[in-house]
């Protein structure tokens, strides 16, 4: 009757140890794919830039006699407007003032700048296109640019769930109107309403005109 027992715990555990033995090699061929699957992801992102660029090289190529610029961040650019009287750009804790609107690599309208209407842009502080947070920091007050972002510099995969696609590159024209300080842009801000105050205050002092009989 022991050794019965004792044959039957020995069976209980040969099985229990069998059973973990297989559990954890079962958890390698997930590992194996999961790897397997972000490098595959990541050839594919590879190839899609490479294909998103040869587009772009296409249009710089047609447009032979138009000076386009490669910037270090991955897209290129190239001026309508150019000042060469300033030297400052726009940096972090300025606030930018500009007006643009986007095409397709074949020149359709995609946004008008009056359906963009103009914009004001803190910089570096708010969630914008990737690529022309980078480009702003570019301009020159006055400068009109063209820019020609990859999808990743854009808007990526997801497009804007409007009117522009998945993985789509873009033709940005962008004119930048003035920079200034926040605390510069704070201030006026201050003036105006200070003025508006004033204006309201005496027009309701002002005595109407009385009617006579």
């Amino acid at each position: 009757m022991k050794y019965t027992k004792i044959i039957t715990s020995l069976l209980v555990l040969v099985v229990l140890i069998s059973s973990c033995k297989q559990s954890q090699e079962a958890r390698k061929p997930i590992s194996r794919a999961s790897g397997t699957f972000m490098k595959k992801s990541a050839e594919r992102n590879k190839k899609l830039v490479a294909g998103e660029e040869n587009l772009i090289q296409n249009v710089i190529k047609k447009n032979a006699k138009i000076k386009f610029i490669a910037s270090k961040k991955g897209y290129w650019y190239s001026y309508t407007l150019k000042n060469n009287q300033d030297t400052l750009t726009a940096k972090k804790g300025d606030v930018a003032f500009f007006d643009y609107e986007i095409k397709d690599l074949k020149g359709n309208l995609i946004y008008s700048k009056q359906e963009l209407g103009p914009q004001i842009y803190y910089v570096d502080k708010q969630n914008i296109m990737m690529g022309l947070r980078d480009g702003i920091k570019l301009m020159h007050k006055k400068e009109k640019v063209n820019f020609l972002f990859t999808s990743q510099m854009g808007y990526g995969y997801h497009g804007d769930d409007k009117k522009i696609g998945t993985n789509m590159p873009l033709l940005c024209i962008v004119m930048l109107r003035d920079f200034k300080s926040e605390a510069a842009y704070k201030k006026e801000n201050e003036l105006k309403m200070a003025a508006t105050s004033a204006e309201d205050v005496i027009t309701e002092t002002k005595p109407k005109d009385s009617l006579t009989q």
